[in-house]
């Protein structure tokens, strides 16, 4: 499935299941699609949407192309509308090129889900009754913003010279980065290398990343922090301070006025050098796999 789409405002909610999914725009930051459901408003049946049901993009292919495009959930504040999916894509390999995602609490879900769901019936949509496969996501010159857990998921996915914006909710706590549900065989989780981390929050009041699974995986690696993260840089689970024993946080080279590792939580692993070299060599080998998919794309529309 090829869709090339001309600048515009498209107030749409696209659900698309196909064994190829390619979605290119004109431009970045005039070709919009966009749609404003939330978990707390009602469906066609009544019915609450909850969280996965929210989507303004859900994909479900076994390779996925995102170029030059805005997706957008417009819901607003999650203390009214709740969860506000832009993007889900639950595809084998998925790659995103200048694109620009937007919601406030969770923004960007990169599937699989978790095996269950702690709260009965929170998975209800698409993917509920979809195995959970492994998916690889890989995200160059990106724009992704958000507040509350606003990129989480299962998914392997790199994350390359990205804009990450945490927006601002004018609370002592803003939000978290990251919400990630990786698997424990899953080696890597959410990998951000020389992405920018900006925001007009107040300082130190946003977190990294909080796991919502006990082996949530996530790593920033040369990558400039602003002020708005906090001091301890990462967040337990509200509630699950027993997560933290396995979780798999790391740092590496970053740099900005939110970077400074002397007070961030015990629980965070510092990487090395040669650790830090082999993530780096996996984000690459991410870049080529979703590359090599894509290769026989037309150039022009």
């Amino acid at each position: 499935m090829e869709i090339y789409i001309k600048n515009g405002w498209y107030r749409e909610k696209l659900t698309l299941f196909a064994n190829e999914i390619q979605l290119v725009g004109e431009d970045p930051d005039r070709t919009v699609i966009s749609f404003g459901d939330g978990a707390n408003f009602s469906g066609a049946n009544g019915e609450m949407l909850g969280t996965f049901r929210s989507y303004t993009l859900y994909m479900n292919a076994r390779r996925a192309l995102l170029e030059n495009l805005s997706v957008k959930n417009t819901a607003g504040n999650g203390d009214i509308a709740g969860q506000a999916v832009a993007v889900y894509t639950d595809s084998s390999l998925a790659r995103f090129e200048h694109v620009n995602i937007t919601s406030r609490q969770d923004t960007l879900f990169l599937a699989p889900l978790p095996d269950q769901p702690r709260i009965p019936d929170s998975f209800k949509g698409p993917g509920e009754q979809m195995p959970r496969r492994p998916c690889m996501d890989y995200f160059r010159d990106c724009r992704v913003e958000g507040d509350v857990d606003f990129i989480f998921g299962g998914a392997e996915a790199a994350f390359e010279n990205c804009e990450i914006v945490s927006a601002n909710r004018g609370k002592s706590i803003n939000g978290y980065v990251t919400a990630a549900c990786t698997p424990l065989d899953q080696t890597y989780g959410f990998l951000f290398y020389r992405c920018r981390l900006d925001s007009d929050c107040a300082p130190g009041t946003v977190y990294l990343g909080r796991p919502w699974r006990e082996h949530a995986a996530a790593a920033f690696l040369n990558c400039k922090i602003g002020s708005h993260i906090t001091e301890r840089g990462w967040a337990d689970w509200e509630g699950r301070p027993q997560d933290r024993t396995a979780v798999r946080f790391e740092e590496f080279g970053n740099r900005g006025s939110g970077a400074a590792v002397s007070a961030r939580a015990p629980w965070v692993h510092l990487l090395t050098r040669k650790e830090a070299a082999r993530r780096i060599n996996r984000i690459h080998e991410i870049d080529r796999l979703t590359l090599q998919s894509h290769r026989n794309r037309p150039e022009n529309f």
